[in-house]
């Protein structure tokens, strides 16, 4: 079940950590392209990136704290139900008042959490009135909100009724199954939405208390974009997060352990094709090898088509529709994710050649003429990815809370352009290790097991 994504009541939304980390990537190449990022702290210890647009009279702002469902500790799906929660009441408004108070302004207001972030938004014209109800309402849902118990219980059956459905979904069952068994007693291993054991026994006291351990200036950091100045959004900053305590940041999260050995869990599903998932840590956020794995990874599976991936499986052998393969990386490192669909009858001999491909690509890298092409895609489309304000606060998000250098995106090119062959045959030797994935697949008739010995075909 994914993060919840409210624009003034509580739904739904595609994870946004993979689609990020594409898209900053393809954003960085040009001098003339890039946002001009300015940064400052608040009075109570909030960090604040700005970027002035002036195209449009909008502005958009992002506050962005470290209270994922990572920091859910033994309750698993409570940051997920805090933001759901957040838009829901807050000092003396309901749900359907702050519903109101957005739509009568013509602003949007959004709430959601994943493994690391939990995000908290607004759109709105800069027009004084529109402006100044939205971040009024902003404020108040940061700083005081209700979590009424009615509210709760609704969204507590919401909650159930979407994890009961997703046990219908091969994929959801099987990324599930590959988050614990690569991340193990990490928090990183439990869903962000819980379980349904966890979300029953979520209180109103455990959303206030995770309110009020996380809500606070010094675990903030607001994104903005608009149609302001510095002076302006230097008071906008402080408007939004003045009435968060200082507090203090939580500490960092647990390593990440490394996989000692491969391993298959096989989970019987009624359905005539089997979803196979392969993965095991990958990096993190800023990690030294970040580009020559990134670089790596779109030859092998991460650029459709054309990729190693879709070459092998589909198009010499024709296994699978679609194969692909990805990192994540986050706080600590997240997964290095290999996946394809197959008719139940081929599971195996795709899965051997998925990771066969792996194999090799570890052992000899890309040719020049894959890497040559592999720059050419990623440096030639990034000005469509900084094409509205939404997108560029996104980017905005991931380089404060991740800590990355202001001029990430100034850089980009030139450190996609330094990685060679050698590099990635390196990275990908020190880094990514076939014979120690932790592989699921769910479909077929076979009854649900583990093996130790499934990993290598």
């Amino acid at each position: 079940m994914c993060a919840r994504h409210v624009k003034t009541t509580a739904d739904c939304r595609v994870p946004v950590l993979p689609l990020l980390g594409a898209s900053l990537l393809l954003l960085a190449g040009s001098a003339l392209a890039t946002p001009q990022i300015q940064t400052w702290q608040t009075s109570n210890g909030a960090r604040v990136l700005f970027v002035a647009a002036t195209e449009l009279p909008m502005v958009d702002v992002r506050v962005v704290l470290d209270a994922g469902s990572a920091r859910d500790g033994d309750k698993p799906g409570l940051a997920s139900m805090t933001a759901a929660m957040l838009t829901q009441g807050a000092r003396d408004w309901d749900a359907d008042t702050i519903a109101l108070r957005m739509e009568n302004v013509g602003a949007e207001l959004s709430s959601s959490a994943d493994r690391d972030l939990f995000e908290v938004g607004i759109r709105s014209l800069t027009q004084p009135k529109a402006l100044d109800t939205a971040l009024e309402t902003l404020a108040g849902i940061l700083s005081s909100p209700t979590f009424e118990s009615d509210d709760l219980e609704r969204l507590r059956q919401n909650t159930l009724i979407a994890l009961r459905q997703e046990q219908e979904s091969p994929r959801t069952v099987a990324q599930k199954a590959l988050y614990r068994a690569v991340f193990g007693d990490h928090p990183y291993a439990s869903d962000p939405s819980g379980t349904e054991e966890s979300v029953r026994a979520l209180s109103r006291e455990d959303l206030a208390a995770f309110h009020r351990r996380y809500f606070t200036g010094a675990n903030a950091l607001v994104a903005i974009v608009g149609d302001l100045d510095r002076g302006a959004a230097e008071t906008l900053a402080e408007r939004v997060v003045a009435t968060l305590p200082g507090g203090e940041r939580p500490a960092p999260l647990p390593e990440v352990t490394e996989l000692a050995a491969g391993a298959m869990e096989r989970i019987d599903f009624p359905s005539t094709q089997t979803t196979v998932l392969a993965g095991q840590p990958g990096m993190r956020r800023g990690d030294p090898d970040y580009f020559a794995l990134y670089l790596g990874n779109h030859i092998l599976g991460g650029s459709g088509l054309v990729s190693l991936l879709m070459e092998e499986v589909r198009e010499k052998r024709g296994l699978s529709y679609s194969t692909y393969s990805y990192f994540l990386p986050l706080a600590q490192p997240g997964p290095f994710l290999m996946g394809l669909q197959t008719r139940n009858d081929q599971a195996d001999q795709a899965r051997e050649v998925m990771i066969e491909t792996l194999r090799r690509f570890v052992h000899e890298g890309p040719s020049e003429k894959e890497l040559t092409a592999a720059k050419k895609n990623l440096t030639g489309g990034f000005p469509l990815r900084i094409a509205s304000n939404s997108n560029i606060i996104g980017y905005l998000g991931v380089i404060g809370f991740y800590g990355l250098p202001l001029d990430y995106l100034d850089r980009f090119i030139e450190r996609i352009e330094a990685v060679d062959a050698a590099q990635i045959r390196d990275a990908f030797a020190r880094r990514v290790h076939p014979d120690r994935l932790a592989i699921v697949t769910v479909g077929g008739d076979g009854a649900p097991q583990v093996s130790a010995a499934g990993a290598t075909p």
